[in-house]
């Protein structure tokens, strides 16, 4: 075994890693120092690293690459990556300490001049037992870039397999292990818990929180915005829902449509308060960027004419992952403009550390995806910087956000009944719509419809900072608005908790002065204005069934005679488009009423 310690990087260059934060330029991070030492002291064939986005992994695994070529363990490093461009940041990253990759390796002898090639995992699909003979010629390192994407598609799993089995080392790195399948991700090890269920095991956890407690990443302000939305569904249906609001999985799914919807007034009055953000942050960070996450490219279009409408100047756009788009990222990074607008690709890996303010403009609401967005704003380069994301009020982007400090990991074995689909909540779901149909008013089937966005308005909703809610909800242009948007972009994550305080008590505080006539907007502070998720909705929901049915052996009413009698007695609209409130109203009169007849 090699024993030799991990204190020096041997040919790494003194300024390695480039942009690393306050007091760390020059010098191992302590949680890239602690994972080489166990890497070194247990030298495994297989490794896998979690490390939040931000805190470092490409300089830990090129460090590690450049002490296994010094002593010999390898001859050759073979990197995947899971975008052409990340592809390139890597092999430019590796040159900067004397490894040099070849991004454009195709097939073929590899010239002498390198020491290697970076793939991506759809490049390894093609030819995986091209790969597979360059590890079977040289002892070979492979690196595993975001190794879950080895998992988006069986053939991708399948050709990482064939491809590196034979490799001598292979070092996998993740900053989000967890994936909402339970397809296994290759060279990852799964230990079975106490529950009899399989989950992924690391052998080096840095997670945000400790990256947050060392400085490394920086603290995220969440600004929510809630807004009324009015859509018509094929049928010719109009509905109006508010973001926030409790309502079923599909109508949260429009409403968020509809807010993001360029034509709406939500959008432009959301991108105007994240220029208003960036450019305050700009007052103490002058290249600070801001980077919009949209869906798809029609709506980035869309959203730069916004930009350039609301600025003046024309925003970076990035639509595909292409040479170009790879050009326009790094001209980005290496300006001091203030935005860029992209689609999808920008969302994971690619290093612009200058980002300090992003707009989630996307539908996609997996945990996965949401963590690695932010991870773009996160990377810290000074003392004291703060990032700014500013989302719609829904209730799984609330919960992410409430939860950046949990870690996961990737998980096997769900218990899942045959026939389920995607949506854990399918069946409760379909379980409740049968019995609204048979015991309250026919429902029908709107909300599987395709729809047409109508309008929509933006209202400031809330704050979201270290777990904690702030803010009364606001319109936008408002003083109260600004009392948030105008946060220093550089303060001490404790001097932003206490700002934040002030600033809510101060809007209470003016609350309190004015009539209540004069409220047009609902003014209770964040935490007493919870947002209801679909499941808990879900929960209410079967717990109204299920007092009525009690209720009804009791009295001898049918169930639709109670349902409209509540309706009558509390007011609002039928069971399947009543909120939390209404229907925990209803609840409390049906459980008034059995009393009464005891």
């Amino acid at each position: 075994m090699v024993t030799t310690t991990a204190t020096s990087s041997h040919h790494l260059s003194p300024a390695f890693p480039g942009r690393a934060p306050w007091g760390t330029a020059g010098k191992l991070r302590a949680w890239q120092q602690g994972a080489m030492e166990k890497y070194i002291q247990e030298q495994p064939r297989d490794f896998l690293a979690v490390a939040t986005p931000g805190a470092g992994k490409t300089t830990f695994a090129l460090t590690l690459a450049s002490w296994l070529l010094h002593h010999h363990v390898v001859q050759q490093v073979t990197v995947i990556a899971p975008t052409e461009h990340l592809k390139k940041q890597w092999a430019a990253a590796a040159a900067r300490i004397g490894i040099k990759l070849d991004p454009d390796y195709s097939a073929g002898p590899l010239s002498k001049e390198y020491d290697g090639v970076a793939l991506t995992y759809a490049g390894v699909g093609v030819r995986p037992m091209l790969h597979r003979n360059r590890c079977e010629q040289r002892k070979t390192l492979v690196i595993l870039d975001e190794i879950h994407h080895a998992g988006d598609s069986k053939s991708w799993g399948e050709a990482c397999l064939e491809a590196f089995e034979p490799a001598t080392r292979r070092l996998a790195l993740t900053g989000t292990p967890f994936r909402s399948d339970t397809n296994p991700i290759p060279f990852v090890t799964y230990e079975e818990g106490n529950d009899g269920i399989r989950r992924s095991s690391a052998d080096y956890t840095y997670g945000y929180g400790n990256a947050l407690g060392d400085g490394v990443v920086r603290p995220v302000i969440f600004l929510s915005y809630s807004g009324n939305m009015r859509w018509r569904t094929k049928a010719g249906d109009e509905i109006a829902a508010r973001l926030g609001e409790p309502m079923t999985k599909d109508a949260i799914s429009q409403a968020w449509r509809t807010a993001l919807d360029p034509r709406g007034d939500w959008m432009p009055n959301v991108l105007r308060a994240a220029d208003q953000r960036l450019m305050e942050v700009r007052k103490s960070i002058p290249d600070a960027g801001g980077l919009v996450i949209a869906s798809d490219q029609e709506s980035a279009r869309a959203y730069a004419k916004l930009i350039r409408e609301i600025t003046g100047t024309r925003p970076t756009l990035v639509l595909s992952d292409d040479t170009g788009a790879s050009n326009r990222i790094d001209e980005f990074s290496e300006s001091d403009d203030r935005w860029m607008v992209a689609v999808r690709m920008v969302s994971e890996g690619v290093d612009v550390p200058r980002l300090a303010v992003g707009v989630y403009a996307t539908t996609i609401s997996t945990p996965l995806f949401f963590a690695q967005a932010v991870g773009r704003f996160v990377r810290s380069r000074r003392r004291g910087e703060t990032a700014s994301v500013f989302l719609p009020t829904i209730p799984s982007l609330l919960g992410f956000a409430n939860e950046m400090e949990v870690e996961r990991d990737h998980t096997l074995d769900r218990p899942k009944k045959a026939g389920e689909d995607e949506d854990p909540y399918a069946e409760s779901e379909k379980e409740m719509a049968e019995a609204e149909k048979q015991q309250d008013e026919d429902t029908g089937e709107q909300d599987m419809l395709p729809f047409e966005a109508l309008e929509s308005d933006a209202v400031f909703d809330r704050v979201l900072y270290n777990s904690a809610e702030f803010g009364m909800q606001a319109h936008p242009g408002s003083e109260e608005e600004q009392d948030y948007l105008g946060i220093p972009g550089l303060l001490e994550p404790d001097q932003v908790q206490l700002l934040l305080q002030k600033r809510q008590a101060r809007q209470i505080a003016h609350s309190r002065k004015k009539p209540d006539t004069e409220a047009d907007l609902l003014e209770l502070p964040a935490e007493r204005r919870p947002v209801v998720s679909h499941k808990e909705l879900l929960e209410l929901r079967k717990q109204l069934n299920t007092m009525v049915g009690a209720y009804v052996h009791q009295s001898g009413k049918p169930h639709g005679v109670v349902h409209t009698e509540l309706r009558r007695v509390c007011g609002g609209p039928p069971s399947a488009e009543a909120t939390a409130g209404q229907i925990r109203e209803r609840i409390k009169k049906v459980q008034e009423w059995a009393t009464r007849m005891r």
